[in-house]
């Protein structure tokens, strides 16, 4: 039986819950008998039946059960939460076989799932495809391993390096595919997070047009709360969050969050930390990227260059590493970085 086949089957179906079970993990399972699949299933939406239980369910002949090997992607929950542990759901349907891709790094789980089965005298294999599982839920162990959110910083550029023009117009650099690309990108975080000059010049909606999700929680960096009231940002259309330093309040899905005078991205990322959010995209303006870049605060930056100049403008940040991968966008180009 070739392993690798359905644990990357496994990883396929989890991947179809991204966006939809944050900040829980993505998780895919696969149960196989005799080199036949007999169910399979993933974790749909945060609430819902964890991945080992739609598997499970799936399977019209329970009685193959005890014969069959069940391939996950993730280490089965060992606690109490909105649902039950699937750890001792594995016992009980009498599993004696168990692939498991990675351990979960959770405090409430990291081992004691993995415990539970071996206990209880299931023979289990750990680290199958472990890299490319790890890399799936990085955003799920970044916020339980570093404490903070994933952190995806995004832009795009000119051939000639500008973000945007003198008086800050950077409307439209990317292509049209370009521009859908990142509305898919939104629905994929949890939220999305500007300055206060991208929000006065460019005044965003940041919400999700060109693609099919949920609006992801907008935030805005205004110290000293100069922004007008006019912009989109505060059409109440989606939940928004604004970092000061003068109040906390609340007015509808209007958030205004007070952190102390001359606060830091730090700050900022611990603070979402504690209010469970997992990822953030970050679209600028040059100066906030320039921030994150600095401060190491950033786990992928994706760069899109478009074949347009400007000659003179805002110079986008850069980038001394060479891109993971690099795509066509129609006529633009867009690459990939991670840190670290």
């Amino acid at each position: 039986m070739d392993q690798e086949i359905y644990m990357r089957r496994a990883l396929e179906l989890a991947e179809r819950g991204k966006g939809k079970v944050r900040p829980n993990p993505l998780v895919g399972c696969v149960i196989v008998h005799e080199g036949q699949v007999i169910g399979e299933g993933y974790h749909e939406y945060y609430g819902g039946p964890h991945a080992e239980v739609n598997a499970l369910a799936s399977v019209t002949s329970q009685d193959l059960l005890g014969k069959s090997t069940l391939f996950v992607t993730l280490e089965p929950c060992a606690h109490w939460g909105k649902t039950p542990p699937c750890a001792n759901l594995l016992v009980e349907k009498g599993i004696k076989h168990v692939v498991i891709a990675t351990l979960d790094s959770h405090a409430l789980v990291a081992g004691k799932g993995l415990e539970i089965l071996r206990s209880a005298g299931i023979s289990v294999e750990l680290g199958l495809l472990e890299n490319e599982a790890r890399f799936q839920n990085r955003r799920f162990f970044c916020q339980v391993q570093q404490h903070r959110p994933y952190v995806v910083l995004k832009w795009a550029q000119t051939a000639d390096g500008f973000v945007a023009r003198e008086n800050f117009d950077s409307k439209w650099i990317s292509n049209a595919q370009s521009r859908q690309l990142v509305h898919q990108w939104r629905a994929e975080e949890q939220a999305i997070l500007v300055g206060k000059n991208t929000a006065r010049y460019d005044n965003p909606s940041l919400s999700v047009r060109d693609w099919v999700g949920k609006n992801p929680l907008r935030i805005v960096l205004d110290s000293n709360l100069e922004l007008p009231r006019d912009l989109h940002l505060f059409d109440q259309q989606s939940p928004t969050w604004i970092y000061n330093t003068l109040k906390n309040e609340t007015q509808g899905d209007l958030a205004w969050i007070k952190l102390p005078k001359g606060f830091s991205l730090k700050e900022v990322l611990s603070d979402l930390h504690s209010k469970n959010i997992q990822s953030v995209l970050v679209e600028g303006g040059s100066q906030l990227l320039h921030q994150f870049l600095a401060a190491g605060l950033w786990d992928e930056a994706r760069v899109f260059t478009a074949p347009i100049h400007f000659k003179r403008g805002i110079a986008a940040p850069k980038l001394t590493q060479t891109p993971a991968e690099s795509h066509a966008i129609g006529e633009d180009q867009l690459d990939l970085y991670y840190h670290g």
